[in-house]
């Protein structure tokens, strides 16, 4: 009995590790991204070039996932149509490219709510020194509203995009 419990927990093991280290497909070289589309209910970042999928990313959100942002706190990603206004090299979840949450539909919006409307909406890789979980973080939503990818992804991703690219994130 002891042997099998071993060789139960050797195979998950192994399987972890596969499942975290196994490359996946890669940006062409050279690529420029010029839209992304956010499918949250799918979990899902789509990367465009002139109308043309070049990847599609396995992403993590907020805590609270559904529904549209509405104020500072309430842990939701937005939705609608943004842009990416910076990009951080220096992040502290690795790097990231700043969406530009919030827009004055927005602002207006959580103003009636009595609330702050919040912002540092970023796409970011994984907080700083803890990059080692690599795909394990897509297991479950982590952010404060933010959409979360591997350091390697948001690598990618960074290098390819400019700022004002357009992000339309759906529900």
């Amino acid at each position: 009995m002891k042997k099998i419990i071993f060789f139960i927990i050797l195979f998950f093991i192994t399987g972890a590790v596969i499942y975290n280290w196994y490359p996946e497909k890669k940006l062409p070289a050279n690529a420029e991204i010029d839209y992304i589309v956010v499918k949250k209910s799918d979990r899902k970042l789509l990367a465009y070039s002139k109308q043309k999928l070049l990847k599609t990313y396995q992403i993590s959100l907020g805590d609270s996932p559904i529904g549209h942002k509405k104020y500072e706190g309430d842990e939701k990603t937005p939705e609608g149509i943004y842009t990416v206004n910076t990009k951080n090299p220096n992040s502290g979840y690795h790097k990231n490219l700043g969406v530009s949450y919030p827009n004055a539909k927005d602002i207006t919006k959580a103003k009636l709510l009595g609330k702050r409307p919040g912002g540092d909406i970023k796409i970011h890789g994984i907080r700083n020194h803890i990059g080692f979980i690599g795909k394990f973080q897509r297991f479950f939503d982590w952010t404060n509203g933010c959409m979360a990818l591997t350091n390697t992804e948001v690598d990618e991703l960074y290098a390819a995009v400019k700022i004002g690219t357009k992000i339309d994130i759906r529900p």
